[in-house]
């Protein structure tokens, strides 16, 4: 059999990967580090000037006005000294407008009008007269208010709630009239009375 001109080809042999005798150590990846616990938040307090949901603020009661709480000092206090009496000379017919210059001066030295308790022995002063136009109600209704000075007859003084300063015109009357007014005035008075009248008649009376 005739042989064929051409040689077999030689492939040559490629040499692969080389087989590693035993097994390549993997790189270790590096371990993250514990996280390292921080300080604990500080609870807050609870503000209590807020109210909590569901459960009512608490009451802050006001306390009591001035005059309230020097006539209930007075009642507490049996020994409290007596209050001032001042006379200031007046006629009948000028005491209603020396009160009026009296109060005035009170509201000077810095006085509240609510401090302030004004009696008539004779004819109403002009103020009650005009507010008594509107009713008794609404005349005695801003008594208890309490938000200004308040006019009122002596013969009434049972009605009135007592004021640190009480100023007690004698612009007419019988003097029994006048003896009454004085007592019930006084009992009135947190600590200054202030009598306008005629001081002859009234150091009989007093």
């Amino acid at each position: 059999m005739p042989h064929s001109s051409e040689e077999p080809k030689i492939h040559p042999n490629v040499p692969g990967p080389r087989n590693m005798t035993g097994t390549a150590r993997a790189p270790q990846v590096p371990r993250p580090s514990a996280p390292v616990p921080g300080p604990r938040p500080t609870p807050q307090r609870a503000d209590r000037s807020r109210p909590v949901p569901g459960r009512p603020a608490p009451a802050r009661s006001a306390g009591p006005s001035r005059p309230a709480q020097e006539a209930a000092d007075a009642k507490a206090d049996p020994g409290k000294a007596a209050p001032q009496i001042q006379l200031v000379e007046a006629a009948d017919a000028t005491a209603v407008e020396v009160a009026d210059e009296a109060v005035d001066r009170l509201l000077d030295e810095g006085r509240s009008p609510a401090d302030v308790l004004v009696f008539t022995t004779g004819e109403q002063h002009p103020w009650a007269q005009h507010e008594l136009t509107f009713g008794e109600d609404a005349y005695w209704r801003q008594q208890a208010e309490g938000d200004d000075v308040f006019y009122a007859h002596a013969s009434a003084a049972e009605r009135t709630t007592g004021r640190p300063v009480v100023v007690l015109a004698v612009n007419g009357g019988t003097d029994e009239q006048a003896a009454r007014a004085l007592p019930a005035a006084l009992a009135r008075t947190g600590s200054r009375l202030i009598v306008c009248g005629d001081p002859g008649r009234l150091r009989t009376l007093l």
